[in-house]
């Protein structure tokens, strides 16, 4: 079983930055951030995976990076040049697989509980 807990969402203004982080207990393989916002579905956003291989979603390419501390066990996603539709809740997924459709979140058996982004005009 892994559990993860997510933290450093907030409230920035466009064009600002933050730091997701998230805490990861047990083994991964794979793990990503996706973010959902109101009425839409979720989606992905960055995943990484052994050795340190990355992708992003188009839309945060650039801005976005995906990094982890494996000996604090721990995920980041350092976000830049914020815009107002990056608004959404941020979560944390992992699981013990390959490296194969890393922004699909079917894939993911664990999750975290979310943290709020929002980037105002």
């Amino acid at each position: 079983q892994v559990q993860l807990q997510e933290s450093g969402g907030g409230s920035v203004q466009s064009g600002g930055s933050l730091k997701l982080s998230c805490a990861a207990s047990g083994d991964t393989r794979c793990m990503a951030w996706f973010r959902q916002a109101p009425g839409k579905e979720r989606e992905g956003v960055a995943a990484i995976g052994s050795p340190g291989s990355t992708t992003y979603a188009d839309s945060v390419k650039g801005r976005f990076t995906i990094s982890q501390d494996n000996a604090k066990n721990t995920l980041y996603l350092q976000m830049s040049s914020l815009k107002p539709e990056d608004t959404a809740m941020y979560y944390c997924a992992a699981d013990r697989s390959g490296w194969y459709f890393p922004l699909h979140r079917s894939r993911y058996n664990y999750w975290g509980q979310g943290t709020q982004v929002t980037v105002s005009s």
